[in-house]
């Protein structure tokens, strides 16, 4: 099955910063079905869909609370305005839709329709809905509600209403998904005092283990929450983290223990249409799984050293390069040698990143900001001074293809440096880059004396240049050209796909 950045940069093009937010709203939205009791449906247009274009499921989920209104998958499918109204309206009023409606289930054994009730939410992103978010329920069960789901949908209409502000998710908001507990696990409603107004019984459940007597309803969360755990630095964190929702500053995860019980609470802040209501904290007691992750834990922490090993390996195979370009009095063997110490420094950089990663991804931004300093370096032996600067975000990209990637961006710098300007000739190497569903654009300029007449990449026998072409189309399965600048110098143009490309 496609994954969700596939199908947006198959069908749209969006930019960086709107995937990046659908990315946050996928990732947490289990949370919302839960909460919903409903399916969530994420639809983006495949074309202007106000000059007629369909829309395109690009994800799907289904809720554990509740039985699923549509048995059959709805991801990678289109539908037009005729079949899914409030989806159309939705994405161009910027409004929020709410309809009664019948949904016929392909593949379900009994062809009669389910009576559902239909929500069409905007999904904000700055000042621009990116996609609709739709949540279909059974009608009849949402006519008859327990204290439970009045609590749980509540929080889940403000929730709808944040997405549709564009205030939730966040960046922080995505950082506290790791792990997070669910909705089923337990559930906490607060008001805007700090004051428990609802406690779902597994939550009480959480609570009575870490040797809380009493009902939590009533009870300053914050105080009697300090007063159970055992680690006080734990307790004032937590309450800090409390006081800040109730303040509106983001909520995060936290892991406290309290007599012997390991327990996960994650706050979360609830701001629909701008006004601050009581936040809700998510509560799981972890303490058997806590056991059995340890081993888990232990080989996550085995694998980053070994990150942290290769980079310290890497480091002293530069150093030795190092060393030996300066012995060294031939100057071709100097360069070389130099070169190659570039080159251990750019992959020793990526495993440094590894090391203090858990999840195996890449800051690009932050990897080449540490080399620029490197690259700047290596330009004063060359010229009189080059300056090396970063415009735009590169963002993050899995181990394997982060490393080519950083490779190709310093031998295409170090090119620049060393053939663009004449000597004692000043000037600036940019490296330009812009993220959309589909591609990352990279296009590192010079201001120097531009391309000697008649190159050409292709017969190009200079080393670099042949290893930024072999890393661009069989690492990255990208395209890389030199062409002249607008003005002056040279500009290297390299675009990289992030996603499934079409077809056409």
């Amino acid at each position: 099955m496609a994954t969700l950045s596939e199908l947006l940069a198959e069908h749209t093009d969006l930019p960086g910063t709107a995937v990046d937010h659908l990315q946050r709203v996928v990732g947490d939205w289990q949370l919302l079905a839960d909460l919903s009791f409903s399916d969530l449906l994420l639809w983006v247009g495949a074309g202007p869909v106000a000059d007629g274009a369909d829309v395109v499921c690009v994800a799907q989920i289904r809720p554990t609370t509740a039985p699923t209104v549509h048995l059959d998958d709805k991801v990678g499918t289109t539908a037009s305005r005729t079949d899914f109204p409030q989806v159309f309206d939705a994405l161009l009023a910027g409004a929020a839709v709410r309809t009664d409606t019948e949904v016929r289930v392909s593949g379900a054994a009994d062809a009669s329709p389910v009576h559902a009730v239909r929500e069409a939410i905007p999904v904000r992103c700055g000042e621009d809905v990116i996609a609709v978010l739709s949540r279909d329920g059974d009608l009849q069960r949402s006519r008859v509600r327990s204290t439970l789901e009045t609590a749980y949908v509540s929080a889940a209409d403000d929730l709808c209403q944040m997405i549709a502000d564009g205030s939730f998710p966040t960046p922080e908001d995505r950082a506290a998904t790791h792990s997070s507990p669910r909705a089923g696990d337990g559930f906490i409603r607060l008001d805007t005092q700090g004051q428990v107004v609802y406690a779902s019984p597994n939550a009480l459940s959480a609570y009575h283990r870490m040797g809380l007597q009493a009902d939590l309803v009533g009870q300053d969360l914050a105080v009697t929450t300090r007063s159970l755990i055992t680690d006080p630095f734990d307790a004032q964190e937590v309450v800090a983290d409390i006081q800040a929702a109730l303040a509106g500053r983001t909520g995060r995860r936290m892991e406290v223990e309290a007599r012997g019980a390991t327990v996960l609470l994650r706050t979360l802040v609830m701001r629909p249409g701008g006004q601050l209501a009581g936040p809700a904290v998510l509560v799981r007691d972890v303490t058997e799984v806590k056991r059995r992750d340890r081993a888990l834990l232990s080989k996550d922490a085995t694998i980053r050293e070994i990150h942290h090993r290769v980079k310290n390996n890497l480091q002293t195979v530069a150093a030795l390069l190092r060393l030996q370009a300066r012995r060294t009095e031939n100057p071709e063997a100097q360069v070389a040698l130099t070169e190659s110490v570039r080159r251990v420094t750019s992959i020793a950089s990526v495993h440094e990143m590894l090391s203090m990663s858990v999840d195996e991804e890449v800051d690009l931004d932050e990897v080449v900001d540490r080399l620029l300093p490197i690259m700047a370096d290596v330009a004063t032996v060359h010229t009189a001074r080059i300056k090396v600067r970063r415009a735009g975000s590169l963002g993050v990209f899995s181990a394997e293809r982060a490393t080519p990637l950083v490779m190709v961006l310093t031998e295409l710098v170090q090119n620049a440096i060393e053939h663009a300007f004449d000597a004692g000739q000043n000037g600036t190497v940019t490296i330009r880059s812009e993220r959309s569903a589909r591609w990352l654009d990279v296009i590192i300029s010079d201001d120097g004396r531009g391309l000697p007449t008649g190159f050409s990449l292709e017969s190009s026998d200079r080393l670099g240049l042949q290893i930024v072409r072999t890393l661009v189309t069989s690492e990255l399965g990208g395209s890389i050209g030199l062409h002249p600048g607008a003005d002056v110098g040279t500009d290297a143009v390299l675009r990289v796909p992030l996603g499934r490309r079409s077809a056409r």
